[in-house]
């Protein structure tokens, strides 16, 4: 399981950045992440769909609109490390 997902949509236009954000996440701590694009699931569309990009962290809402990368390569290091 990705501990990683990022949650999209077409013509996002933040999108793009945040996937280039979690690359380098991913790149500098080995941790895995998958993309799921909103518009296949209407619940998620539901939930997450006016503040997309989301990124979850282990399933949990950890960042909208754009990834904060120093605090989400410190709480990945804190969750793998409890």
């Amino acid at each position: 399981m990705n501990r990683l997902t990022l949650l999209t949509t077409r013509d996002c236009h933040l999108c793009g950045a945040a996937r280039a954000d979690l690359d380098r996440v991913a790149r500098e701590t080995g941790a895995e992440w998958a993309e799921i694009d909103v518009a296949d699931d209407a619940a998620l569309a539901r939930e997450y769909g006016d503040r997309l990009p989301v990124v979850l962290l282990d399933g949990r809402e950890h960042s909208y609109w754009d990834v904060d990368v120093p605090r989400l390569k410190r709480d990945l290091e804190a969750s793998s490390n409890s």
